[in-house]
């Protein structure tokens, strides 16, 4: 796969992610309303070891973000989180409105600007997906459960992947056959845009979508 596909992490966008990390921390420092900011994300405030925490779920996994210099580490170990995470993770958090899921699913053209992007988008999510998969799709629910994801029942297979608490992505694929290419398809519950922009909407789904394709199931 490496040998089509550049990784989303060796595209020298390094500097411009630690600049929009300073600005989220920021953000977040100067929110007045930390409780009422944790009933719009769906998640938890608690303490652990003298410390006040944010408790959110990530991709199948917990993380803290520590108050109030704003670190973010996973709950389960000790492991630096990539700096592309932890900016998703403040996005949403920062972001969130409180939009309950509403069960009604969108396309990437749908979003904000999405038709401008979408063939960017496709190639860099949907591409390397129909690669992986196109000749194994029932590999995909296996790889899919790591991040926390359940079958669901559109196309010859897909799967629901509870992004973070009010961020659910969807993938289908299409196998295809002798005369029809495989295809696939990334969805996103209609409440999205209330919890991130459209630039976090395709750095989430690429990481997602890396994941997948690194998986070793």
């Amino acid at each position: 796969m490496s040998k089509k596909f550049s990784l989303p992490q060796e595209r020298g966008y390094d500097q411009a992610y630690e600049l929009s990390y300073e600005m989220a921390c920021n953000r977040l420092k100067t929110n007045s309303d930390i409780m009422g900011q944790c009933v719009k994300a769906g998640v938890e405030y608690v303490t652990r070891s003298g410390k006040n925490k944010i408790q959110i779920s990530y991709l199948g996994r917990f993380y803290y973000i520590t108050l109030p210099g704003v670190e973010i580490s996973p709950a389960d170990s000790t492991e630096p989180v990539p700096v592309r995470d932890q900016l998703l993770i403040l996005h949403y958090f920062n972001t969130a409105n409180g939009m309950p899921v509403t069960g009604r699913l969108i396309t990437f053209r749908e979003l904000p600007s999405g038709p401008i992007y979408f063939p960017t988008f496709t190639k860099r999510t949907v591409s390397p997906i129909i690669e992986k998969y196109k000749k194994k799709p029932q590999k995909l629910i296996a790889a899919a459960a790591k991040l926390g994801g359940q079958q669901t029942s559109y196309g010859d297979v897909s799967v629901e992947i509870p992004a973070f608490p009010r961020v659910k992505i969807t993938i289908v694929l299409w196998q295809g056959d002798a005369e029809l290419p495989a295809e696939a398809n990334i969805l996103f519950d209609a409440n999205i845009a209330g919890y991130l922009p459209t630039e976090d909407i395709t750095v989430l789904s690429e990481t997602i979508t890396w994941k997948l394709v690194k998986s070793q199931v």
